[in-house]
């Protein structure tokens, strides 16, 4: 779903990037909230609002997915899906960093490489844009620490995406309607249409998320680093076929150091996923071996015959 919504944000044009962005808030709070409803699933609320660490991490994840939605929303409409692209490429790497980092993760030969091999990318890059690919990196930050972020603070997804934009909600209408009494906002003033595609980015934002959340408190942050690439392969796709953005041979190079830093990457899980199953079912056959001598029978002394 990430990877397609590149042709979904150009169809609110003539809307800005930050008009989108408010009403991506305004409207995803209102789905995630009729979701609620439906399934009377509000004990959440008086919990979270009991623990203020818990509270304080939500806005933190509000904060930082507001700069990401609204950078790649102005990127996309402003004909730089290639490099918004080559933002959740490096996302893994910086997830892994983050990992090392703050969770004080220890990281194998193949993940170090990688991570070296993804920061001499961003110096090709930089060379091949005459500048740093500021894009790519703030998105990927922001994201990963989104990430990071829902991971520390473990509740559901539609509780969480539910919380994270009751907080940007308040704002976003704010700006919506200062818009409005200026007479520049475009919600209704470009027909039925428009409004309706407007309404519809919190589908558009809400399903994606919801999943992401539900995964980001099953499953570890390396792993969820692994599966970030796949969106932005059809992003780049898009950028390059549909949107027709160049790619002169700097570029190529620099993404190519980023792919083969992910090809890195998924080679080491796989090895290591392998291990550690050949691993437990080792163990598991000790266990079991262990198990059944535990449960035989003792032997017994035979009988012999007395001496007279």
């Amino acid at each position: 779903m990430w990877g397609l919504v590149p042709l979904f944000w150009p169809l609110l044009k003539p809307s800005g990037a930050i008009e989108i962005l408010a009403h991506r808030m305004v409207w995803s709070l209102a789905l995630v909230g009729l979701v609620l409803l439906v399934l009377r699933r509000w004990g959440w609320v008086r919990e979270l609002l009991g623990q203020p660490r818990k509270l304080g991490l939500i806005s933190l994840a509000a904060t930082v997915i507001t700069v990401n939605w609204g950078l790649y929303i102005w990127s996309v409409n402003s004909g730089h899906v290639v490099e918004a692209s080559l933002g959740y490429f490096i996302n893994p790497l910086v997830t892994i960093a983050l990992g090392v980092l703050i969770l004080k993760e220890r990281l194998r030969p193949a993940q170090w490489a990688a991570v070296a091999t993804g920061f001499a990318a961003v110096v090709v890059l930089t060379v091949g844009y005459g500048r740093p690919p500021w894009i790519s990196l703030v998105l990927a930050f922001s994201f990963a620490t989104y990430g990071f972020v829902k991971k520390k603070v473990n509740i559901g997804g539609l509780e969480s995406l539910a919380a994270e934009t009751a907080i940007q909600f308040l704002p976003a209408l704010g700006f919506l309607l200062w818009l409005g009494s200026q007479g520049d906002a475009t919600f209704g003033a470009e027909g039925a249409g428009h409004a309706a595609l407007l309404a519809a980015t919190g589908v558009v934002t809400a399903i994606p998320l919801i999943c992401f959340g539900a995964a980001a408190i099953r499953i570890p942050l390396s792993t969820i680093g692994l599966l970030q690439y796949l969106a932005p392969v059809f992003q780049f796709l898009l950028g390059i076929l549909y949107f027709h953005e160049a790619m002169p041979p700097e570029r190529w190079a620099g993404f190519a150091l980023v792919w083969l830093a992910l090809s890195l990457l998924t080679w080491d899980a796989l090895r290591t996923a392998r291990t550690n199953r050949i691993r437990a079912a080792t163990a598991a056959r000790a266990a079991a071996a262990q198990a059944a001598e535990a449960a035989a029978p003792a032997p017994t002394a035979e009988a012999t015959p007395s001496v007279r």
